[in-house]
């Protein structure tokens, strides 16, 4: 027997909101309504639903952590990921060159006296 999905909204919610502000602005918005779709499977799980389909879900929550970082809905640029690519190539570079001497420590006994973990 399944459960019945019951989806409460608080109508001043900051996020509740700003949906409402963003379809009323733009209807047919595809963000607006993948936001509405991510707000939605996310109720479902914090009841103890599981979704319909949990990998579709794991993008949505993928691309919103992608303009949480600054990013854009759906993929990033190729131009932008050559970009990062090469900052990072250069970053190993430089630590690379950069890199102290790795010191040798001597292993040494323990005194269990002044240990107060033992019994």
């Amino acid at each position: 027997m399944r459960g019945r999905r019951i989806m409460e909204v608080n109508p001043d919610h900051p996020i509740i909101k700003d949906l409402n502000a963003a379809c009323k602005n733009a209807p047919e918005s595809s963000e607006a309504k993948r936001a509405v779709d991510l707000l939605y499977e996310t109720a479902l799980i914090s009841s103890g639903f599981t979704p319909d389909s949990p990998a579709e879900l794991g993008g949505k929550i993928y691309e919103m952590m992608a303009v949480a970082l600054g990013g854009k809905w759906g993929r990033v640029e190729e131009s932008e990921a050559a970009a990062a690519t090469e900052s990072s190539e250069t970053n190993v570079d430089q630590a690379s060159e950069s890199s102290a001497e790795t010191e040798v420590v001597e292993p040494s006994e323990v005194r269990t006296e002044t240990d107060p973990w033992s019994t």
